[in-house]
């Protein structure tokens, strides 16, 4: 497993060799950024495909069509990196679901060479990259009224233990409960389309023990929380 971030950022990027057995690669990426790995998020159409380019479009607010292509071109420069491959010749499909088995599991690269999982929240995009099934997730610390309309639909011990908390401790211990559920359900490749009741992962300093999945915090930005987790 991994504790370390890297950070992607403007200038072009110097990939090692590929994570071996368990091991997992973390970046993290401003979104913000004009320039991500020695490509202009203005020329996108150069480097995205067209589901990529189509599910950009659809973000209402300039800002969130820039959080979005940022991160995926980030995700094109590192799969690219570490596959000798240009980002615009990464292909990305996606794996059959393993509820319903239906073309919406786990997005993958054809062919395979690596596993990945991208989350981004607010401004910063992380990205996993290991030889395994991976998920990974940063979670912005969400508002009060978050926390209380999602405490409900939680592990029965999850949300007994987030009511113990004095409210002004729960935003963050959400974030943390949050990263570390879709983080495995990333891996798994359901999501959270069939609830987030499971896995119980805990709300504490340290996540709960998954089975099947090794399960850690990563460092994160003042006001986010991080997880990654890799089949084991």
């Amino acid at each position: 497993m991994t504790d370390y971030v890297n950070q992607l950022g403007v200038d072009p990027l110097r990939t090692g060799p590929l994570p071996e057995e368990a091991a997992v690669a973390v970046w993290s990426l401003d979104t913000r950024l004009d320039v991500v790995g020695g490509l202009p998020v203005a020329e996108a159409a150069r480097v995205l495909d067209a589901g990529e380019l189509k599910q950009a479009e659809l973000k209402y607010r300039p800002a969130d069509r820039h959080r979005y292509t940022a991160s995926h071109i980030g995700l094109r420069v590192l799969l690219g990196g570490h596959l000798g491959l240009a980002p615009a010749d990464v292909v990305l499909v996606r794996e059959d679901c393993p509820g319903c088995a239906g073309p919406h599991g786990r997005p993958a690269v054809a062919g395979g060479g690596v596993h990945f999982s991208l989350s981004h929240s607010g401004d910063v995009a992380y990205v996993a990259l290991a030889p395994v099934p991976v998920g990974v997730d940063i979670e912005e610390f969400p508002s009060a009224g978050a926390v209380a309309d999602v405490l409900d639909d939680l592990h029965p011990a999850e949300t007994a233990e987030l009511t113990a908390l004095p409210e002004a401790d729960r935003r963050s211990a959400l974030a943390r409960v949050w990263s570390r559920k879709e983080a495995c359900l990333k891996g798994i490749g359901t999501g959270i389309g069939l609830g987030i009741v499971e896995p119980y992962v805990g709300s504490g300093p340290a996540p709960a023990a998954v089975p099947d999945w090794l399960l850690t915090d990563l460092p994160a930005p003042t006001g986010y929380a991080a997880a990654v987790a890799v089949r084991a």
